[in-house]
């Protein structure tokens, strides 16, 4: 066996026993080498221990990169937040205006709030699923350092899918002329907050939208307000 694969293999076991306690890995201890097939016999039959294990590598190498960027995960842009300006716990959202879970997840983020009211809410745009995201991220910025954020996310959602006339009715609820908005987006301020946030889809390991980033842990997925709250109560716990 390689050296490489000698490694791999013994950090699946390490892992495995870290996720399935001591008895896991019970029946290969005093045997001074790790037996291969042994192991490999073994995870053929819980296949769940591969993915458990990948799982939690992964979700400690999210924490490690969310304590590195931190600033700039939590730092809103302009007034893209909500909630308690001095809560306890950041929920941070990365969002797709084209993204429908994320349009369904609005009413969640204001229950959370009305329940929760030493939470705050940073919202992130994410555009990756169209061109059209892209234009609207960058009208949303536009928004965001007007103070106006709120006003064009909500009617930008409630228009559904992106398009001109949905952009120019969102502005205009957010009370900015579309002519000039679109002149604004063009600002290398707007375009620097894109390019970090789309960096964070690596770094972060971000599968899509809405991710959520709250404390240490990293989501990628449409939330109940349950497990909202669930991640705000672990956040508080750590």
């Amino acid at each position: 066996m390689s050296g490489r694969a000698s490694w791999a293999l013994m950090l699946i076991v390490a892992l495995a026993g870290a996720l399935l306690g001591a008895g896991a890995v019970a029946g290969w201890q005093g045997k001074g080498a790790l037996d291969a097939g042994a192991v490999k016999a073994y995870l053929a039959r819980h296949p769940q221990v591969l993915i458990e294990a990948a799982e939690a590598y992964r979700a400690r190498g999210a924490a490690r990169a969310v304590g590195a960027e931190r600033a700039a995960i939590v730092t809103p842009f302009g007034d893209a937040w909500a909630g308690n300006p001095r809560g306890d716990v950041t929920v941070v959202q990365y969002f797709d205006y084209n993204c429908g879970y994320c349009r369904r997840n609005l009413a969640t983020i204001d229950q959370l709030i009305a329940a929760d009211p030493k939470v705050r809410i940073v919202f992130r745009e994410l555009p990756i699923l169209s061109a059209e995201s892209e234009v609207a991220a960058q009208l949303s910025l536009v928004a965001a350092r007007r103070g106006r954020f709120h006003q064009f996310h909500k009617a930008l959602y409630a228009a559904g899918p992106i398009s001109d006339a949905s952009l120019d009715a969102a502005l205009a609820a957010a009370g900015i002329a579309p002519a000039e908005a679109r002149t604004a987006a063009r600002d290398p301020a707007i375009t620097a907050e894109l390019e970090r946030n789309l960096a964070m889809v690596d770094k972060l390991g971000l599968r899509g939208t809405p991710s959520w980033v709250v404390g240490d842990q990293v989501v990628s997925s449409a939330l109940t307000l349950d497990q909202l709250r669930a991640l705000v109560a672990a956040a508080r716990a750590e």
